[in-house]
């Protein structure tokens, strides 16, 4: 077999791998040994000590040597740089801080107050508590970014909330999972951290790009929602002043300065430190995630099972996101040094495709890659085999990394493998059927797809901020 052939061998067999449920970090670092041993396979420089060995040696003296030669390969050379190289990397740094400050954000039980307070600011507007329930998924989500936590969270407390208030089951599922999905797309995302460590891109250019689209699809969803609500009240129905409570306008300020305005200036803070230069998005997200205590603490919710809780999950998470990062770095220099990236461009490039049909291949690929993959594995691995593309298609990085934000969220909304569904399907009620959640999900992958045309007809959607606050 040719090298290049032996390059697809390995990306077919860490697909059938994966596959098969074995952990896929610790898929790619044993794929990556594996195959940069053939890669690197030198007899005559590994052996070289055993070769000069005195004959006359004991058998220790050889076994030694030859031991010693076996470990010789410049794949754990690699191996031990890469690791390095990811555990020194500035950007991977603001992960655990923002991860940090979402955990605790969500155990500050500001959430709660927050959805509540909503939910009676917006009595008056069709579909008020899906409104409440998807704005309250926006900035939960933009200040976690963590799509597990959001759609349990809110499942827990908007999801039966709605459906006590005769929400069609299907509709409700739909908001919850739509809304907790966001937090992937909306700054300061997670996911455009690890994309811009695995591209190369600056992250404050592509937090600048994402803004104005994750705000969009956001919108696209309050549209939906109060549309069907406005057509089809049976979905929605109005809740009655006996439901929400009478409330005059000064206590709705109070109770929306102590809920709503907290946690939008904690991500405001943030946000604009990290646009403007204040600081890097390392020392915001510490900055962040020093507010996120400060606000757990305000709201006497800080105590020291919950601390010790979120420190365990960001470490545990960080973890997994640092060792995809080794595994992948390792897997894609071995498959590029086997040929298997020129073979790849090679036959891209040889289709002859026109950037919009390259685009469209590319996110089609990206969309069906999101059944059975997580976001993390999809940018940490399958992104760079794109990159090299994009030059030769005259495609920019920051727009290319916008439109696979934008995508992947469909793979936490399509069925068979949604994540959001079956996050809500886990602590929804026994009667709640799983068809009924994927059905609720689908109008909001429609909007996905119509947000995507959307910013590729309107660029400026992605180019206008980070060239109002960089220049071009």
């Amino acid at each position: 077999m040719t090298d290049p052939q032996v390059a697809l061998l390995m990306l077919g067999g860490f697909l059938f791998v994966i596959f098969l449920g074995f952990p896929i970090a610790f898929t790619l670092m044993a794929m990556g040994v594996l195959f940069g041993y053939y890669a690197y396979f030198e007899p005559s420089r590994m052996w070289r000590d055993y070769l000069r060995l005195d004959p006359d040696a004991g058998w220790w003296a050889h076994t030694e040597a030859w031991v010693s030669g076996f470990f010789n390969s410049r794949i754990f050379d690699l191996f031990v740089n890469q690791t390095y190289s990811v555990m020194a990397n500035d950007v991977l740094t603001a992960v655990p801080l923002f991860l940090f400050m979402g955990y605790i954000v969500e155990r500050s039980n500001i959430v709660e107050r927050l959805f509540s307070t909503l939910n009676i600011a917006a009595r008056r507007i069709p579909g008020s508590m899906a409104v409440a329930a998807l704005i309250t998924c926006t900035l939960f989500a933009t200040a976690t970014g963590i799509v597990g936590a959001v759609v349990t969270l809110m499942g827990l407390l908007a999801f039966p909330a709605m459906l006590k208030a005769r929400y069609d089951e299907s509709f409700a599922s739909g908001v919850i999972c739509a809304g907790g999905t966001l937090g992937i797309l909306i700054p300061p995302s997670i996911m455009l951290i690890v994309y811009a460590a695995a591209t190369g891109t600056s992250i404050v250019r592509l937090y600048a790009g994402a803004l104005l689209p994750g705000f969009l699809l956001a919108g696209l969803y309050l549209v939906y929602v109060v549309g069907r609500a406005i057509l089809q009240p049976s979905v929605a129905p109005r809740a009655t002043a006996e439901e929400v409570g009478h409330y005059g306008f000064g206590q709705l300020v109070v109770m929306l300065f102590t809920s709503f305005v907290p946690l939008f200036v904690l991500i405001l803070a943030v946000l604009g430190a990290i646009l403007f230069g204040f600081a890097t998005p390392s020392e915001a997200a510490a900055v962040g995630a020093l507010g996120g205590i400060l606000l757990a603490l305000a709201y006497r919710a800080l105590t020291w099972d919950r601390l010790k809780e979120s420190v365990y999950l960001t470490v545990r998470t960080t973890a997994m996101v640092c060792w995809l990062f080794v595994g992948s770095w390792t897997f894609s220099s071995v498959f590029s040094y086997l040929g298997g990236e020129q073979l790849v461009s090679s036959f891209v490039t040889g289709l002859d495709l026109s950037p919009l049909q390259f685009l469209i291949l590319a996110q089609i690929i990206i969309f069906l890659l999101g059944w059975p993959l997580e976001w993390s594995e999809i940018i940490i691995i399958f992104i760079p085999i794109f990159l090299p593309l994009l030059p030769h298609f005259g495609v920019d990085p920051l727009f290319f990394g916008i439109l696979v934000a934008l995508n992947l969220q469909t793979s936490f909304l399509t069925p068979p493998m949604a994540m959001s569904a079956y996050y809500l399907k886990g602590i929804a009620p026994p009667h709640i059927q799983l068809t009924s959640i994927f059905k609720g999900c689908l109008p909001f992958l429609a909007l996905v797809f119509v947000s995507m045309v959307l910013v590729y007809n309107f660029p400026q959607l992605v180019y206008y901020l980070p060239e109002l606050v960089y220049g071009r």
